[in-house]
């Protein structure tokens, strides 16, 4: 059956989140004078991360809000440095604002919009909160390519890999599961999520070997390839 709408992550997929995450929280750190209380650049990186990984977990099962888990790594990682925010919520947002001027999209990702546009039914479905994934495609100048097709586990109530999220998404673009691709960068997430929700599921490897993926899953490296998303 040919493939009708196409569904997209965000983070790493569309929008190169990994780095202008970097640019921003080392420009932050340099801002807030604190790169001399930290091993190096990179180390404090990873650190911010990893924390991020452990926290967002913790927003998608429902423990803390989007803004509790910003909150909760920004004073995480200060205690690790030694240091006490007085105002937790507002050093997050000077990062963020470090953070929000360097977004950019991947080279591929309009051409492959704008290649859809009109020929497939698109979309989002992202584990985030939709006015931070809408201003950050406005940003980029990719929203007008999806309009109102954009649905963030925070409003729904269910994060990827939940099924409920992804068909709630073929849903929304009027499409059964079969006839509608997902697209992401997370084998856990995005790929089996998808695949098990009985949607053509495309995990999106940009760099580096992939593990043999599940039966259900193709593996693309740039968003090219999904010229023809009907295999």
């Amino acid at each position: 059956m040919s493939i009708r709408g196409v569904l997209f992550d965000v983070d790493d997929t569309l929008i190169d989140y990994s780095a202008t995450v970097r640019i921003g929280f080392l420009r932050h750190l340099a801002a807030e004078r604190l790169l001399d209380r930290v091993e190096s650049p990179e180390a404090a990186l990873a650190l911010w991360r990893a924390l991020e990984e452990e926290e967002y977990l913790r927003f998608l099962t429902g423990e803390l809000t989007f803004k509790g888990q910003q909150r909760v790594r920004t004073e995480r990682f200060l205690a690790h440095l030694g240091v006490t925010a007085d105002d937790p919520v507002a050093w997050f947002a000077r990062y963020a604002a470090h953070r929000d001027s360097a977004w950019a999209a991947f080279p591929d990702a309009a051409p492959v919009l704008e290649r859809f546009d009109g020929q497939r039914a698109l979309g989002v479905v992202s584990n985030a909160s939709q006015p931070y994934q809408t201003g950050k495609l406005r940003t980029v100048g990719l929203l007008h390519h999806f309009g109102d097709a954009i649905l963030c586990s925070d409003e729904f109530g269910a994060a990827k890999p939940d099924p409920a999220i992804f068909r709630a998404g073929c849903e929304m673009l009027g499409l059964p599961p079969e006839q509608v691709a997902y697209v992401g960068d997370r084998y856990d997430w995005d790929a089996l999520g998808a695949r098990n929700a009985g949607l053509r599921a495309y995990w999106l490897v940009r760099s580096g070997p992939a593990v043999a993926p599940d039966d259900g899953i193709t593996v693309i490296h740039s968003l090219a390839e999904l010229d023809s998303p009907t295999r």
